[in-house]
Order: C-alpha cells, then structure tokens, then sequence
C-alpha cells in the first residue's frame, strides 16, 4: 500500500483517498478484502530471508494495511494496527507499558471492560491498578509512583462523561517515565488529537464511529516512534488479527466518517440543548454545552463533539426507568453505539467508581443520536418522559 501522504490534504481528502490503490488494483476504486493466512515462498532462499512483503496473514495484508493507514495519517501517528475489538485495543496498549512489580493509573471514568482488565488479569500478573479523579489534571503528579509506568485516560470519560488535561498528565507521566494511553473513541482523530497533546499512545474502539453500520468489531492502536515497537511486539505474541472482511468494512465505514461525525454532532448537540429544557431532566452531561463543567476545557483541545452522552432524571423508581425504555418507539437498549440508530441506555455507575463516588440520586440514561428525525426523536422522548413521571 502507498502511503497516501498526510498534507498539504484536509482530513476529508485523507479519509477519501488514503488505504487505496486503484493503479495497483486495476482500477477498482476500494482495496479487495484479502483472505487468507497462508502465504506462499518461491524459493529457498525467500523463505530463508524473511523478506518479502507478506510472510503470514496473521500479520496483516492490503485490506488491514488500508484501514492503518488512513487512521494513522488522521492521528499524526507514527504506526497504527488493526485489532480486532477496542477491548483488544485496551489490553495490548496497556500490556505494551507493563510488567510484574509494576503500576498503572487509570481514569476513575474508564471504559467498564478495561477496567475488568486492570482488576483481573493484570492483578494477577503482579501488576498494581490505581484509579484517580478524572478531573485531576496536574495533580496526577501527586499520586506517581517510583513503578508507575502507565497512565489510561479516557476523554470525555464514558457515562459521566468528564473532559481530562491530557497536556497536564502527559507532562506528568513522562516526568515519572511513564506512558499515557488515551481512548479517542469519543471525538475520533477528527475533532480530537491526544498525541499532538502529549499522549504515547492513541485507542480507539473502531466499531463506533470508524464502522458506523453496528456491523463489524474492530480496534486501533496508534502510537508514537517511540512506543510503537512494545505495542507491536504485545500483539504479535498474543495473535491478535482483525479478518480481511472485518478490516473492509471499517475501511468503507472511514469513507464517510467526516459526513457522518457532522451530522451526529449537530444532532446530538440539538437534542442535548432541547434536553435542558425539560422538567423531568436534572441535568445534561455533554462537553460541548456551556453548562459543562469542563466546556472551557473541551473547547481548549477540540474542535468538535461525538454522538454520544448522557442525561439525569429527577428521581423516581425502577418502574419509572421501565415506563421510559420499555415503550420507546424509535430509541433502543443496546451497550454499543456509532451506529446510524438511535440508543437509549439506563445505566448503573456507583459499583465502578473507586476514586470519585458517583452519588446522584437521580437516574443516569446514556444516549447515542443516530439519524432518525429529530422531531420524531425528540417526540420519542418526550412520551417516555411522561410515562416516566406517571410511574413516579
């Protein structure tokens, strides 16, 4: 694959024309879905030398190669690799940073399954997980540790959705030696650059926005120069290998990625300001708003917003939750997003907050805002919010 080069071009034109060859694919427009894990040797002496392109499909082909490249010209990243799910993604960058005796500190909002991660298995191994207030910034200084190699921030933070000083705690990980893995799934390389920030190393769950059809699993992981040989060496040996049709499919979702991130910024931005203005809603947790907390600090490090965030109720019962979800017409339940369907999730957060408790009496709905009808969405809404304060 050539690499499509990163300027003079906009990051449309990248996403448009990066992972592709037509001159090397007679013509066609996008790279072929390769299958295939055997690769063949002419001679003694190629199989002796190791050298040609390919040498096993587990480690990649033109179709993952394709998806590689176009995020790792949208991150400014040295290398990137295609793994199969942003929970893979997770692991081997966190496994790239550590070993037994050592330490890593992670955002008290990390994604529920990392967090799993950190308390199993790396527990397990002799590695030590701290979690610390999303809102620390420089203060994350006060809690490095002589063993403290890795640091996992996650902004916004998934369900409460707290921004984090990512220039603040790369300057104090790399004070300590360590590394600071950010998960950009949020903003994608778009509107958000944690490298250009400081981060060593940059995740993404590619089955949100990178796939945007809920039909395909995929992960990211790009890096610095520095950190990329760890991150590569961690995947190699645990076998980590996104299929040929699993990488084509997050290739056509990037064609579109810059269209479909407007559109779900501008509605989701809609519907979060109409949110503010009903009486059941307590409050609105969406970075971009002005009434965020930490607005002054997203508008310092992005220059746009996802599809995703999250809203409280006023109090009331689980048969009020019931009354709002159980009846939606066009909002569904489901645990993913990214997608071009709408998603209404009630979730429970107080068991995964250590750091922070997470003590709001109110009740805690994540939304993702596909591209249905706004009205019809708001009107969806509207009806669960009556039904939810009738069960109250």
């Amino acid at each position: 694959m050539n690499s499509f080069p990163s300027t003079p071009f906009s990051l449309e034109t990248i996403l448009t024309h990066a992972g592709r060859d037509p001159d090397k694919q007679f013509g066609f427009v996008n790279t072929p879905v390769y299958r295939g894990s055997t690769v063949l040797f002419k001679t003694l002496d190629d199989l002796d030398a190791q050298k040609q392109r390919y040498l096993y499909g587990r480690a990649g082909n033109p179709t993952t190669e394709g998806v590689e490249e176009v995020v790792t010209a949208l991150e400014g990243a040295y290398r990137t690799k295609l793994v199969p799910s942003g929970l893979a993604a997770i692991t081997i960058a966190m496994l790239s940073c550590l070993k037994a005796g050592d330490d890593i500190l992670i955002t008290d909002s990390a994604y529920e399954p990392g967090r799993k991660f950190a308390d199993g298995y790396l527990k397990q191994m002799g590695i030590s997980a701290r979690y610390y207030d999303p809102r620390i910034g420089a203060g994350i200084a006060d809690l490095m540790q002589p063993n403290t190699r890795a640091v996992l921030a996650e902004s916004p933070g998934s369900l409460t959705f707290e921004m984090q000083d990512i220039p603040a705690i790369a300057k104090a990980a790399h004070a300590n030696n360590a590394r600071l893995i950010v998960d950009n799934s949020w903003a994608s390389p778009l509107y958000h650059k944690p490298l250009a920030l400081g981060a060593d190393i940059v995740i993404h769950a590619g089955t949100k926005m990178f796939v945007g059809h809920s039909d395909a699993f995929a992960g990211t992981i790009s890096t610095t120069e520095a950190a990329w040989a760890d991150v590569e060496r961690v995947r190699t040996l645990l076998g980590f290998f996104t299929s040929g049709d699993d990488a084509y499919l997050v290739s056509r979702g990037l064609k579109t990625l810059s269209i479909r991130m407007a559109a779900h910024q501008e509605r989701a931005l809609e519907i979060a300001h109409w949110l503010e203005q009903q009486p059941e809603v307590a409050s609105v947790l969406h970075p971009a708003l002005p009434s965020h907390p930490d607005h002054a600090l997203w508008k310092r490090d992005f220059t746009g917003s996802g599809s995703l965030f999250a809203f409280v109720l006023q109090p009331g019962p689980r048969a009020a939750v019931a009354a709002l979800v159980d009846h939606m017409k066009i909002f569904s339940m489901g645990y993913s997003w990214g997608g071009y369907e709408s998603l209404c999730l009630p979730v429970k957060i107080t068991q995964n907050r250590t750091a922070v408790p997470w003590d709001n009496e109110g009740n805690l709905f994540r939304v993702h805002i596909g591209f249905e009808g706004v009205d019809d969405l708001k009107a969806d809404l509207r009806a669960g919010f009556d039904r939810y304060s009738a069960a109250r």
